[in-house]
C-alpha cells in the first residue's frame, strides 16, 4: 500500500526559531506549538494547563505577539520567531527586568502560571506601546502609547489565570518595570 510509511502526508518539515536559535523539525501537521516546544526542544517552561487556551500558562511570544501555544498548529508557524520564558533574559545569565521584578515582588506562590505570565506580561507591553488599546482603554489617541496604570494592566493580563491569587503583586511587578 502506497502512504503507509510516507511522512509527507501527515508531516512537514518546519522552520522555528525559538529564543533566536533555528530548528528545523519534521512536524506531524496535527502537533500544536506548546507540544513542540516541550516534547522536541526541551523547553518546559510554556506549561499545560487546560489545553483549550483558557488558562494562559502556555502563553508564548509568535514574532512579538502574545498567543496561547495550545493552539496553534506548529507547521502553521513555519518561519516565525518564538520567545518562550527560557529566551526573556537572552543567552546570558541576567534575568530580564520583569523575572527580576516578579522574584523581588514575590509574583507567584506555586509558579505554575509564571512562566506564562511573564510571556503575557512582556507582549502587553509592546502592545501598549504601540497602542494597542484594551477593552478599558480610554482618552488616547490612535496609534500613541497607551499609559499602563494598574486597572489597564489587570484588564490586560485577564487572560492569564493564577490559581494561588498572586495577581496584585504581578500588577505590582509590572508596574516595577514601566515606572
Amino acid at each position: 500500500m502506497s502512504g503507509e510509511n510516507d511522512d509527507s502526508a501527515t508531516c512537514s518539515e518546519t522552520t522555528l526559531t525559538v529564543n533566536g536559535k533555528p530548528h528545523t523539525l519534521l512536524v506531524d501537521h496535527r502537533r500544536v506549538l506548546l507540544d513542540v516546544l516541550r516534547e522536541d526542544l526541551d523547553l518546559w517552561g510554556a506549561r499545560k494547563g487546560c489545553d483549550h487556551g483558557q488558562c494562559g500558562a502556555c502563553t508564548v511570544l509568535v514574532d512579538g505577539r502574545r498567543v496561547n501555544s495550545c493552539l496553534l498548529l506548529a507547521v502553521s508557524l513555519d518561519g516565525c520567531e518564538i520567545r518562550t520564558v527560557e529566551g526573556l533574559g537572552g543567552d546570558g545569565e541576567q534575568l530580564h527586568p520583569l523575572q527580576r521584578a516578579f522574584l523581588d515582588r514575590d509574583a507567584f506562590q506555586c509558579g505554575y502560571c509564571t512562566p506564562g505570565q511573564l510571556c503575557s506580561a512582556l507582549g502587553m507591553l509592546d502592545e501598549a506601546a504601540a497602542g494597542h488599546p484594551s477593552h478599558v482603554t480610554v482618552d488616547t489617541p490612535a496609534g500613541r502609547p497607551v499609559p499602563l496604570d494598574r486597572h489597564e494592566i489587570r484588564e490586560r493580563l485577564s487572560g492569564n489565570l493564577c490559581r494561588c491569587g498572586a495577581y496584585p503583586r504581578i500588577v505590582d511587578a509590572v508596574e516595577d518595570v514601566i515606572r
